[in-house]
């Protein structure tokens, strides 16, 4: 298990993170979201030890990661721009990397690149950047890391192979326990892979929760009352305490704290004409989170 305890990060005068906790369990995978400049990539190299927190502590199990060999042997860092060796080919690349990790599997080297349908004897420097993304994974990948932490990491790759790594990574986390951190400003990315999410703004960490939790917390209900009751009704609603609500005629649409067997009771007993529950998506959630925190995003923020 990863824990990271009250940690700031300063560059000279500016203040990359503020005081964040998180923990990250073993054969799970965090979300880690926020807009641009929010501290994602800082944090991610703390935690991989590249770069030592000014306060706060970094702890694998108990031991500490910076400057610590045995921990960061199984630790692999992917970086939003991949770098690599001048000149070099894949397998040049792969015997780097095989000289520095202990755990590197030449056979999985092997399956992965014919999977990803690359020439290992070409130099990288001539791929696309969407396939050197899938070099620098294929690679990290290879390492059969304990810990991964990805920064961006699906930038630049088609649906396709996006669809691909994904399943690696979630494949890795079930059959092996790898524990893996994933940076994003894309909440759909975050969707169909994260088991909990962590949010970031202006370096303070503003939320961390398990994703179910996430999606049984908050509903969006759109109820219609006959036309003479909607005013009424309009003043009722408010025993809700809703986060939203929204009226076109009459039909409300509202985002209410709660499951919808919780409200379902309320509801039935205003006998309404019309009444669905809506699933929400993680974007929508996040920004109702968000507002109540006095935040307001836009969509680009969220992806």
């Amino acid at each position: 298990m990863i824990r990271a305890e009250n940690i700031t990060k300063f560059f000279d005068d500016i203040r990359s993170l503020h005081e964040v906790s998180i923990g990250v369990k073993d054969g799970s995978i965090l979300g880690l979201i926020g807009s641009n400049g929010s501290g994602k990539s800082t944090l991610l190299r703390i935690l991989a030890g590249i770069y030592l927190p000014d306060t706060g502590e970094i702890l694998y199990d108990g031991e500490p990661v910076f400057e610590n060999t045995a921990v960061k042997n199984r630790i692999v860092y992917l970086s939003d721009d991949p770098y690599f060796l001048p000149h070099c080919t894949m397998n040049d690349m792969r015997d780097f990397y095989a000289s520095v990790y202990p755990d590197f599997s030449e056979k999985r080297y092997e399956t992965l690149t014919k999977q990803f349908g690359l020439n290992p004897r070409r130099r990288i420097v001539t791929f696309s950047k969407g396939m050197q993304k899938q070099v620098s994974m294929l690679l990290g990948l290879s390492c059969m890391p304990k810990y991964l932490f990805c920064d961006e990491t699906f930038d630049g790759l088609d649906p396709v192979m996006r669809q691909l790594v994904k399943n690696l990574i979630i494949t890795d986390v079930a059959e092996r326990e790898m524990c893996c951190v994933v940076a994003s400003h894309n909440l759909r990315e975050m969707e169909d892979m994260a088991d909990h999410i962590a949010l970031l703004h202006t370096g303070e960490l503003l939320l961390e929760r398990e994703l179910d939790d996430i999606r049984t917390n908050m509903v969006k209900v759109q109820v219609s009352y006959r036309k003479e009751e909607c005013d009424a009704m309009a003043e009722k609603l408010r025993e809700l305490s809703p986060l939203s609500v929204e009226r076109r005629g009459s039909l409300f649409t509202l985002i209410l704290r709660g499951t919808e067997e919780s409200l379902q009771p309320w509801f039935a007993e205003s006998a309404p004409l019309f009444c669905e529950y809506i699933p929400m998506t993680l974007e929508e959630i996040f920004i109702m989170e968000m507002e109540e925190r006095g935040y307001e995003f836009t969509g680009q923020i969220l992806g």
